[in-house]
């Protein structure tokens, strides 16, 4: 197994090339579904457009894709050549999805060399035009689609989401522990649904626990993004295509994920976030 890991990991990197106008490509995952990853890279994407950065976000969840219903999309992309569509676009940000190309109730049963044939075409075959940076929703695990990402894309960094219960981190864990395998930076992890605040009393309850992000980023060496509370107005918002971001721009949740954008697009734009140096194991 310790002598096969650097092969994998060569191979990881090798094939990766830019896609044509887009400056930097990022990863948004999460070991586990549920912790909230697809409305934390819409509205993270929205952040980055409300910065004045020209921003989309590639949905490569096949067997659940959410950007749709997030950013309210409906219908099918353009094609603006033979091999080549126009991405959907709403509140500033491109957007690509499956869900945008079969019908919103069709099981996708599909194995593992067709899920890395759409996220490629999604990636290669898309006039995404000029981006500052692309979004890439990820879908959870530790599978096919991540490695695709990792093999056809130099990927600038990933952001891990999780909450804060242990049963969530032990998945963030593998997840982080795969991005670092495969040589990418690890932009930082996200704590969410971090508490709960009634509407009624004020009473703060962390529902999942609090905290546990935060601390298994500072054991881990790697940046603590924020705390995103779980809140009514996202659930709704999100659920009614109008993500908080960009309806509630001066709200305080929006204020959360833009300063969390923000930070991000420190790390990416000036290179702050390093590649980690290889690890050899003597056995």
């Amino acid at each position: 197994m310790s002598a096969a890991q650097p092969t994998m990991q060569a191979r990881a990197t090798s094939k990766a090339s830019g896609i044509p106008g887009v400056k930097h490509v990022i990863a948004v995952a999460s070991g586990k579904g549920g912790v909230g990853k697809s409305t934390t890279s819409c509205n993270l994407a929205l952040g980055f457009a409300a910065m004045g950065l020209k921003a989309g976000i590639l949905d490569a969840d096949i067997y659940g894709p959410s950007q749709p219903k997030l950013f309210g999309l409906r219908g099918k992309p353009r094609q603006v050549g033979p091999r080549m569509l126009e991405p959907m676009e709403r509140f500033g940000v491109k957007v690509m999805s499956i869900g945008f190309l079969v019908e919103e109730d069709l099981a996708m049963i599909w194995r593992g060399p067709m899920v890395i044939s759409a996220i490629t075409q999604m990636l290669r075959e898309v006039a995404w035009g000029d981006l500052d940076i692309l979004v890439v929703d990820l879908p959870p695990g530790t599978g096919d689609a991540q490695l695709t990402m990792a093999q056809q894309t130099p990927l600038a960094g990933a952001v891990i989401v999780s909450t804060p219960q242990d049963i969530a981190l032990i998945d963030a864990r593998r997840g982080i522990a795969m991005f670092e395998k495969v040589n990418i930076p690890l932009l930082g992890l996200i704590e969410n649904m971090s508490s709960f605040c009634c509407p009624t009393c004020s009473h703060v309850t962390p529902i999942f626990g609090h905290g546990g992000a935060r601390q298994e980023a500072e054991r881990r060496g790697i940046p603590f993004l924020g705390e995103i509370p779980l809140d009514m107005q996202i659930r709704q918002t999100s659920d009614d295509g109008r993500p908080i971001v960009a309806t509630e721009p001066d709200g305080v949740h929006a204020r959360h994920y833009v300063e969390i954008a923000r930070e991000i697009w420190t790390a990416v734009s000036t290179g702050a976030a390093s590649r980690p140096a290889p690890r050899i194991v003597i056995e």
